[in-house]
This record gives C-alpha cells, structure tokens and sequence, in this order.
C-alpha cells in the first residue's frame, strides 16, 4: 500500500466513526416531529409524491449515464482519482452555486423549480464520480450504488447507519438487492433538505440562502461520493 493509500485509510477511519456516531438529542426529537408530520399526510400523497421523485430520479439516471463520459481508466493512482474529483466537485459546486441563487431570487415558482434541478447536478455529479474510480455505469448494479450514495449523503442518523453498512458490504449486499425502497428514499431527502429549502422561498433572503445551502449540499456529497469509492477501492484492492 501507497503512503497516499495509507493516509486515505486513516481519513477512512474517521469518516466511519462519523458515519455510524450516535445521533444528537436535538437530531432525535427533529426526526420524530417530522414522523409526526409525515404521518398527518395522506396516503395518496405520499403515494404520488413517492412515484414522481422515483420517476423523476430515474430519467436523470438515464441523461447522466449517457452524457457521461465513461473514463474507465485502470491505471490512474488514488491520488490521481482524488485529485480529477475534486476539480469535478469545484465545477458542479460553482453551477449548483449559480443555480440556487437564481432560483432563490425568483421566489416561490422558481423556488420550486430548484428541487428537480439540483437533483439533476447531483446525480450527474455522481456518474462522473464513478468513471473517475473506475465503475461503469452502464451496469444496473453501479447506478443502484450510486443511489445508495446519495441516500447515505441526505438521510437521517439512522437511516444513513443502516445504508453504510450496506455500502460497506457493498459486493455482498448487491447480490440481495433489487431496487430501491422509493418511499423512504424521497422521505430521507426530502425531510433532509425541508427547512433549508422553505428558507429559499422567504423574498430578500432567498438568493443567498439557495446559493449557500447548494454549496454545501453539493460539498457534503463530494465528501461522501470521495469516501465511499477510496473504500470500495481499497476493499477491491486488499482482496485482491
């Protein structure tokens, strides 16, 4: 192992520690309040809502896999994979930067438009994290991966414990699933980001509020989509 293989080992452990630590009073009662919330809508909106997001995710699938373009190099070192994501992570910061602030100064109706397009830069960003490590979209059980991916990056404390260890079985754990669980899902997301997106809609304060949180929504997925291939990487390359 790489001195560089080995310092992305010990930045591994911590992110771990991060990904599985005991969630914080405050982050327990907020995520009952939203159960509760939940649990007041509607069956039939829960149903419309859950297939909407299911069909919408499922078409930017499909664009982000074919305008990306497959870099399926082997040769390429951890450094090397590091280095191109993180200059892939500036551009789509940049353009998720100018998105939120645009929407966030139309108001309500470009408010709402928000929500489908920073989903479509995230997804994209993902694919163009996977060929950077190597994984071929083009096969089913990579874009389920990357869905777990983003579901690791906005779920509550325990939803994000139980998808890490599925990521971190992840070669075992393919063989058993088939699909995602659609309604919990878009209920992780969409409870993750509520509070920062209705902040985006108040007029004055919307610009700088969708820029900011864009900024950050898409620098927590660099973080996540970063750890989660240097691990499945250094899982391929140990058993080997």
């Amino acid at each position: 192992m790489t001195d560089y293989n080995m310092k992305v080992y010990d930045e591994l452990q911590v992110w771990k520690r991060k990904m599985v630590k005991r969630s914080s009073l405050i982050k327990q009662i907020s995520k009952k309040a939203q159960k509760k919330v939940n649990g007041l809508i509607p069956e039939k909106v829960h149903k419309v809502m859950t297939e909407g997001i299911k069909n919408m995710i499922k078409a930017t699938l499909v664009g982000s896999n074919l305008t990306t373009k497959k870099q399926l190099v082997s040769d390429m070192s951890l450094y090397e994979r590091d280095e191109l994501l993180k200059e892939k992570l500036s551009t789509f910061r940049k353009t998720a930067v100018i998105e939120g602030a645009g929407t966030g100064a139309g108001g309500i109706l470009l408010g709402l438009a928000d929500f489908p397009l920073l989903l479509s830069i995230k997804m994209k960003f993902l694919f163009e994290a996977a060929a950077i490590y190597g994984f071929d979209t083009d096969e089913y059980e990579e874009r389920l991966f990357i869905l777990h991916v983003f579901q690791l990056a906005f779920s509550s404390d325990d939803k994000r414990k139980e998808t890490f260890r599925i990521i971190e079985n992840w070669e075992e754990e393919k063989k058993r699933l088939t699909d995602m669980d659609w309604r919990t899902f878009q209920q992780e997301y969409r409870d993750y980001i509520d509070l920062v997106k209705i902040l985006q809609l108040i007029p004055g304060v919307g610009a700088v509020v969708g820029a900011y949180a864009n900024y950050n929504l898409l620098d927590h997925l660099g973080e996540t989509a970063m750890n989660t291939y240097r691990m499945r990487i250094l899982n391929i390359n140990s058993s080997d």
